[in-house]
């Protein structure tokens, strides 16, 4: 945690952002920023698909291509340590049943602030991609990377 702090402190874009590392709270910062692009592409996703579809649907779909985004720039950006994994598609399926695990909460969040408790369902969703970051963090951190 020290480290993380100092670079915060000392302004060290380069050890926040570039260079590889295994500290977990720096990596949690970095996945805090690929969860944005993330969920940026996920929502956009989300509100186009919405105007042709049954928002769950939609959401379905917008899932799988937040899911796209945030492997990709995981994989590059985040978990600097080799994946537990050797095979990429092996390693993209167990991050993708994660991914799905975080769907299915992603879905129940939806459904009952959405349905239950009458929020719009884009505040429903920044309610459920907030927690579920936190779960796919650890998940994939746990399971995947050393």
């Amino acid at each position: 945690m020290k480290e993380f702090f100092k670079a915060i402190l000392d302004f060290n874009l380069n050890r926040l952002f570039r260079e590889k590392t295994t500290n977990i709270f720096i990596q949690f910062f970095r996945y805090i920023f690929v969860g944005g692009f993330a969920f940026l592409a996920d929502a956009f996703t989300l509100w186009l698909c919405e105007k042709w579809m049954n928002y769950m649907i939609a959401a379905a779909i917008a899932f799988v291509v937040g899911l796209a985004v945030n492997y990709a720039l995981s994989i590059w950006f985040v978990f600097s340590e080799s994946s537990k994994v050797k095979n990429k598609v092996k390693e993209f399926v167990v991050y993708g049943i994660i991914g799905l695990i975080g769907l299915l909460i992603t879905e129940g969040i939806m459904y009952l602030f959405t349905d239950v408790f009458g929020l719009y369902f884009l505040i429903s969703k920044i309610i459920a991609a907030a927690i579920v970051l936190v779960w796919n963090f650890a998940a994939r951190k746990v399971v995947l990377y050393k």
